[in-house]
């Protein structure tokens, strides 16, 4: 049986690192994020009243909460945004507007689990490649080369949805060539 008393200490130990988990994931968007963990906090208590607290409760959300939020933006198609503006190869890179962190979050709700967790590890846990490699029991190098070719997987889904920069588009998306615009402006 589920204790009231266990409950509240459990949501007191829990929602702040909860909320800042989520929200980190949709670029500090508060309606989202708050949606979102309401949500996290919902599946919860249905589960918990069955099941009762788990060990810890906080991994435990985090994980639901992950899934939520990959389920959020695999419904939700963001808005295009300038290719520019989101350079995945550069390490300084981060999906820290409610843009980016919409565009990232999609591409890495259709990569595999495993490309997935690098780049969130990288780019949402703000980790290093020497806390990824420490945690998942890898050499620098490999969390290197996982890096780089994750971020390749993800620059390709993201490509259906980024804008090219306007020197990228082509003659007819412009309007063909500077002649042929002034020939039809007379």
């Amino acid at each position: 049986m589920l204790r009231e008393d266990d409950l509240i200490l459990a949501y007191r130990e829990t929602i702040r690192p909860l909320y800042a988990y989520v929200s980190r994931r949709v670029g500090g968007e508060r309606g989202l994020a708050e949606d979102l963990v309401q949500e996290t906090w919902m599946r919860a208590l249905n589960a918990w009243a069955r099941q009762g607290i788990p060990d810890n409760p906080l991994a435990w959300l985090q994980r639901v909460a992950h899934n939520i939020v990959v389920s959020h933006y695999r419904r939700v198609r963001p808005q295009p945004m300038d290719a520019a503006a989101l350079d995945l190869s550069d390490d300084r890179f981060s999906p820290s507007t409610p843009d980016a962190a919409a565009v990232v979050g999609w591409g890495m709700a259709r990569l595999r689990r495993s490309h997935a967790e690098v780049l969130e590890d990288f780019y949402f846990e703000g980790k290093s490649v020497s806390e990824i490699a420490a945690a998942r029991s890898l050499s620098e190098r490999a969390v290197e080369g996982r890096l780089r070719r994750a971020r390749a997987k993800l620059r390709r889904k993201l490509d259906r949805i980024l804008k090219p920069l306007p020197a990228e588009r082509s003659r007819e998306e412009q309007g063909g060539t500077q002649d042929a615009r002034e020939t039809r402006a007379r």
